[in-house]
């Protein structure tokens, strides 16, 4: 849903229409994007039309971008830590455990 938003605002119908889950399940999905702010929405008559929520995006892939950049340093700790041990003795041959 998020990229198709990212083309320009659609309809709940034809939001839904590509999807192989039901429109109730559609609507769902697209009141936990509004209520997280990524998505917001506007009922013209009978139709409601959704458009992507740019400044929430952003904040959300700095969140990630952080995230992504602590997981890093952790691993390449981690990396270290090992190459510091020492190699794990071979198992005798004929040894299935």
């Amino acid at each position: 849903m998020l990229e198709r938003l990212s083309r320009g605002p659609a309809s709940v119908s034809e939001l839904a229409a590509p999807l192989t889950i039901s429109l109730p399940a559609v609507v769902q999905h697209l009141q936990v994007l509004e209520a997280s702010g990524l998505v917001r929405s506007e009922k013209a008559g009978r139709v409601r039309t959704c458009r992507l929520e740019p400044e929430a995006l952003s904040l959300a892939e700095q969140w990630i971008a952080e995230r992504r950049t602590a997981w890093e340093h952790r691993f390449d700790r981690l990396g270290r830590l090992l190459a510091g041990l020492p190699a794990a003795p071979e198992p005798p041959e004929g040894n299935d455990s």
